[in-house]
């Protein structure tokens, strides 16, 4: 697949028309915000410490993520290709004065002119939005120093992902616009495992994500059935 392939058209619309909301914690993008400390707290944790760390966020979208790892003192580069976002998150900073590098590339490319420059990758619920999934976590591994890390998440692919994932998050309780997910796009951790070891990588932790709609808090466990974070790390 060409890389100029791997991005759907039909997914960069979708954010592109709702960007202007990427910072208003009760739009669409309420779950990111609410789910943000906890994907800030995993990082943390697996990578002991991010001050002073080159860390790239691939998908930044308006850069809910990747603010909050500069706040922790990390170099952040922020990459997509929903130029709208990217025009937000490039807004955001004059509120938080933060320095974070904004491009609209794609992954595949970026790669090619940054091989083993960064300390830690990150790829955040964007995998399930991209025709090809494995062709990312390829280009996030020549990303990666030697040493480095390589974050993700996604949604698993089985009936529980879809009922609470599509049926209950999109149709019943409203927390995202339907058509948001596509099912058939879900991974498999297997998948996501496969594609690390073509890389020379292999997963080093893999937790889940739950999500209580009464109190609207997420947290981490050991189920995996919808919503989960790998850490990988090249072969020693």
């Amino acid at each position: 697949m060409s890389q100029q392939a791997n991005v759907d058209a039909g997914e960069i619309d979708k954010f592109q028309s709702i960007a202007s909301r990427w910072w208003d914690p009760e739009s669409e993008f309420r779950p990111l915000h609410e789910l943000n400390p906890l994907r800030v707290e995993y990082i943390e944790n697996h990578a002991r410490r991010i001050d002073g760390k080159r860390i790239l966020d691939i998908g930044c979208g308006g850069g809910i993520l990747a603010e909050a790892l500069a706040r922790k003192g990390a170099s952040l580069t922020g990459i997509d290709m929903a130029e709208l976002s990217l025009e937000v998150a490039r807004m955001h900073l004059q509120e938080s004065g933060l320095e974070i590098d904004y491009q609209l590339v794609t992954a595949e490319d970026y790669a090619q002119r940054n091989e083993a420059g960064f300390d830690i990758v990150t790829c955040m619920e964007m995998l399930e939005h991209v025709p090809d999934p494995a062709s990312i976590i390829a280009a996030a591994s020549r990303l990666l120093k030697p040493d480095g890390l390589l974050f993700l998440s996604t949604l698993n692919r089985n009936a529980k992902s879809f009922a609470l994932a599509i049926l209950g998050a999109e149709y019943v309780l409203g927390l995202l616009p339907r058509g948001t997910h596509e099912y058939r796009k879900f991974i498999k951790p297997s998948e996501i495992a496969a594609a690390l070891r073509a890389n020379g990588m292999r997963p080093l932790d893999l937790t889940g994500m739950r999500y209580n709609p009464l109190t609207r808090r997420y947290s981490l466990g050991r189920d995996i059935d919808v919503n989960y974070l790998m850490t990988a790390s090249f072969d020693d």
